[in-house]
């Protein structure tokens, strides 16, 4: 049944997208005719600090139909997901889309740029926190809100890439998260189930009001785009099975959205986690992980430890839940405070 109401909503909203498609779409100074492939920048100007220009290119399929936007790089270190959406700028074929594709590769330009983890550092800022965003705001909230308006506002659907980050040893997993709109939530978990990822997170506790929505994601969901994210990548490498998975996630999702043909079959036997269960830090020190990214644990088990700078051992890391891991810290630097772990607790029946 659920199935089947995706489908429904599905072709109803194709519908409406065929209909309404005009010959250009502009996206920041990326104005792209049918048939073509046009690259530019979102410009966010200064204001309290510097104004940042980032990339956008618009694939403008010459058939009708919806338009899709793929971001990557909110975190600029996570490179499995930038490199992922730039091969797909290079491969994906204008003639063979019905519809557009609206491709962001690298949001955070600064952390990119000076290898800075988790924040942007012109304001250190996350730059996946702040949406909807603000005009007057840092330099990442101007952005969110640039975002907001030329890739949110343009797109029918969203997929947002992102991976491990240079201290997180992460297992690929993506993220579905129900707004209570049963219709739209249908496609959003069609979506994710296309895209391939064989652990999904469900993700329940994200804000219900579109002006503080935090993630890129939750806006774009808020405003009636069905939307998933997805991770795969750790600890700042570019594996060629993260980037190919990502890669094969979205043509998989526009396979689903008959913007390519072919078909999406979704993944089987998906394993749904429906908590997350983190672990910190309770002091500083050097810290060794006795768990891999990807192993299920039990409750109690010691999946790390942390010494201090002569090796004695000052804390021990416990699963606080049975589940799988889905990343444990990915290098020796511990602060007080910070993640050592996040476990997965497994739902006991698919949602």
């Amino acid at each position: 049944m659920r199935k089947r109401l995706a489908l429904i909503l599905l072709s109803c909203v194709q519908s409406v997208a065929a209909t309404a498609q005009q010959p250009t779409l502009t996206v920041g100074t990326a104005t792209a005719v049918t048939g073509q492939t046009a690259t530019g920048f979102i410009e966010v100007s200064a204001g309290s600090d510097v104004g940042t220009n980032i990339p956008v290119a618009v694939i403008r399929g010459p058939k009708p139909g919806p338009t899709l936007a793929l971001v990557a790089g909110a975190h600029g270190t996570e490179y499995a997901s930038i490199v992922a959406l730039e091969k797909l700028i290079q491969e994906l074929n204008p003639a063979d889309i019905s519809g557009t594709v609206i491709i962001v590769p690298l949001v955070n330009i600064a952390s990119f740029e000076r290898k800075v983890p988790h924040v942007n550092p012109v304001d250190g800022k996350s730059m996946n926190r702040f949406y909807p965003g603000n005009p007057n705001g840092t330099q990442t909230e101007r952005a969110s809100w640039a975002m907001t308006k030329q890739v949110v506002e343009k797109s029918d659907y969203l997929i947002d890439l992102h991976g491990g980050d240079l201290d997180e040893s992460l297992r690929p997993y993506s993220y579905w998260a129900p707004t209570g709109n049963a219709q739209q939530d249908a496609v959003s978990r069609a979506m994710v189930l296309a895209f391939g990822l064989d652990t999904i997170i469900l993700s329940t506790d994200r804000p219900r009001d579109p002006n503080a929505a935090r993630y890129l994601e939750t806006n774009a969901s808020l405003r009636g785009k069905p939307s998933l994210t997805a991770e795969a990548g750790h600890a700042g490498t570019v594996e060629p099975e993260d980037v190919t998975a990502l890669i094969n996630g979205c043509l998989n999702v526009m396979r689903y959205l008959k913007m390519l043909a072919g078909n999406a079959p979704p993944v089987q036997n998906p394993v749904w986690i429906e908590r997350i269960a983190g672990v910190t830090s309770e002091t500083d020190g050097v810290f060794y992980p006795t768990v891999k990214r990807g192993w299920y644990v039990q409750q109690g088990m010691k999946i790390g430890y942390v010494t201090d700078l002569f090796g004695k051992t000052l804390w021990e890391a416990r699963a606080p839940s049975s589940g799988v891991v889905l990343y444990v810290c990915a290098v020796p630097s511990m602060k007080k405070g910070e993640t050592v772990a996040n476990i997965g607790v497994v739902a006991s029946k698919a949602p």
